[in-house]
């Protein structure tokens, strides 16, 4: 159960004070899992269907887990006072290190959605002694164009906060057919959340600089600024993050970086599919080397022609060369994609040490 080991702590930062809620116990040769919610969301709107969920116990178990709520994103917070400038993106990423030392916490295996996987990935960039290894849900990479703001401006004349919330979480199709759900997540942002504190850190979020990441080319600039360490990118196929998913990915060491995109899924993998998420979660912690084969318990076993991921390489060296041994290795609609992120991961399934990205579609 969750509630082991709970304590719940309102912890200063260089930038304001951040709610966290921690399970379990801290342990030296393990990484905790560090997650961070997006915009409109807390830690349980954003996380609790993935961690209330059968599959993932064997991980709680493992590893300690530390949510991470943005300032005033918390269930019942009151308004932030007028005198509180609210953190950048940049500065909530910052913020992180205060919490990794109050919780006394060496490393950790970040876990980010949207907005929380942006900072999760800049935190990652500026302190990657700190960051063991990165799970991002709906990373966009890129700032807000300037034809995205003008746009903005004019939804957010013509639709309330949580509409044009909605839409930043959610895909049309979701919007249009998924009545429950939306009425769900509607009802979450309106009544649970505050919402001044919620439209502070949407603007935050919409004022972000593009992450400055770039892939390493084997003859060019060894010195390229990029993610160091193990980095799964996850977006559902009907999400409106897509396009900017893949373009992360393009920007990033293929040795290191795998891109799931999940069929039959929508804005939020981690409540549309938690246990394809927790299972490609057992295998990328897995090839860190921190989940034993033995302790793999319950994985669901599937044709090879639609299995998500057969297997991570459990030794950490080899981990990050990204090997999936598995019989399809293509995502859908990576041919349209092949132009912008130079991945074509079905040419050459097999010699598994290409410099290329590998791609999954389960």
């Amino acid at each position: 159960s969750l509630s082991h080991c709970l304590t719940k702590e309102h912890v200063e930062t260089p930038y304001g004070t951040v709610h966290c809620i921690f399970t379990g116990t801290p342990k030296a040769n393990r990484p905790a899992i560090l997650t961070f919610h997006d915009v409109g969301l807390n830690h349980k709107s954003c996380f609790e269907p993935l961690f209330k969920h059968d599959d993932m116990q064997e991980i709680i178990r493992h590893l300690p887990i530390c949510h991470v709520e943005a300032p005033g994103q918390h269930e019942g917070a009151k308004t932030l006072h007028t005198t509180f400038t609210y953190p950048t993106m940049d500065q909530l990423s910052e913020a992180l290190p205060a919490v990794l030392k109050h919780f006394r916490l060496h490393s950790v295996i970040g876990l980010g959605v949207g907005a929380g996987a942006y900072i999760l990935a800049k935190f990652a960039l500026n302190h990657p002694d700190l960051v063991d290894g990165l799970v991002l849900l709906n990373i966009n990479p890129n700032a807000d164009g300037l034809i995205d703001s003008v746009a903005n401006k004019i939804t957010e004349w013509t639709h309330t906060l949580p509409d044009t919330i909605i839409a930043h979480l959610f895909g049309t199709e979701e919007i249009q057919n998924n009545h429950d759900l939306i009425a769900t997540y509607r009802h979450h942002i309106t009544t649970t959340m505050n919402q001044a504190n919620v439209s502070q850190f949407f603007r935050s979020y919409k004022q972000r600089n593009a992450l400055e990441v770039e892939r390493p080319l084997p003859e060019g600039n060894i010195q390229a600024r990029t993610l160091k360490c193990s980095t799964l990118l996850v977006v559902g196929d009907s999400s409106p993050a897509v396009e900017e998913v893949v373009d992360c990915n393009s920007k990033l060491n293929p040795t290191k970086t795998t891109l799931l995109k999940m069929a039959d899924c929508g804005g939020l993998p981690q409540v549309d599919q938690p246990a394809k998420l927790t299972e490609a979660l057992k295998y990328f912690i897995q090839g860190m080397g921190y989940l034993s084969s033995a302790s793999m318990t319950r994985l669901r076993s599937r044709t090879a022609s639609s299995s998500s991921l057969s297997s991570f390489d459990g030794s950490r060296s080899r981990a990050h060369t990204n090997e999936l041994q598995r019989g399809r290795l293509h995502s859908h609609g990576a041919e349209e994609k092949r132009g912008r992120s130079h991945t074509d991961a079905s040419d050459n399934i097999s010699n598994h040490n290409v410099s290329k990205s590998t791609e999954m579609a389960c």
